[in-house]
């Protein structure tokens, strides 16, 4: 395989935030009630890793030792209010949806921890397609954590009515225990079907 692609699916698979390394607990469990909000913070914290990756790359040799995360942080809250604020001006509804977890991306501790093990150490290239990677890793776990939840919980894909007008969807789904449960239940399949495959291999 390609070294670009190579760091691109390590995001996606083999370091996924989510999924393998739980990261990003808070906004994966407070807005995967819906689709659209899935995929909405998924492409908003895409969108700061990989911009916050090239700039802390392309200054990781005049950032002082001492002061590099609290450097971080505010090159990380810079990119993060350019979302927010684009957010509220042509996707007024999703922002409100969104709430306080789109600044709270500052701390999202999957952006922080791509800048000091990754970003800081490797060239802008390198550091972009790492940024995405993992993005795009965050976001496919949203995505499915999201319909899941929503599926289940709500009898509904985007919105759009599926089931519900027989069986009552269980709304505890779309509750915080509910996201706990598929979370867990997610993990545990994923690392199931990891397993099969590993001992296929051998």
């Amino acid at each position: 395989m390609n070294k670009n692609l190579k760091v691109i699916a390590n995001g996606i698979i083999n370091e996924n935030p989510t999924f393998v390394q739980l990261l990003g607990m808070c906004p994966t469990l407070a807005v995967t009630t819906s689709l659209k909000n899935g995929i909405g913070m998924g492409l908003s914290a895409t969108a700061v890793l990989v911009a916050s990756n090239v700039l802390i790359s392309l200054l990781r040799k005049l950032i002082p030792e001492k002061v590099r995360i609290a450097a971080y942080i505010v090159i990380i809250a810079t990119f993060v209010t350019i979302i927010d604020l684009l957010l509220k001006a042509f996707l007024p509804s999703l922002a409100d949806q969104l709430g306080i977890f789109i600044p709270l991306i500052v701390v999202n501790c999957i952006i922080l921890a791509r800048a000091e093990a990754f970003a800081s150490k490797n060239t802008v290239g390198k550091s972009a397609l790492d940024g995405l990677g993992m993005g795009l890793g965050f976001t496919c776990a949203l995505i499915l954590i999201s319909a899941v939840r929503e599926f289940l919980g709500a009898g509904t894909l985007f919105d759009i009515k599926v089931y519900g007008d027989i069986i009552t969807p269980p709304a505890i789904v779309t509750m915080a225990p509910g996201g706990f449960i598929v979370l867990g239940s997610l993990i545990a399949l994923i690392n199931h079907i990891a397993a099969k495959r590993k001992a296929g291999d051998k």
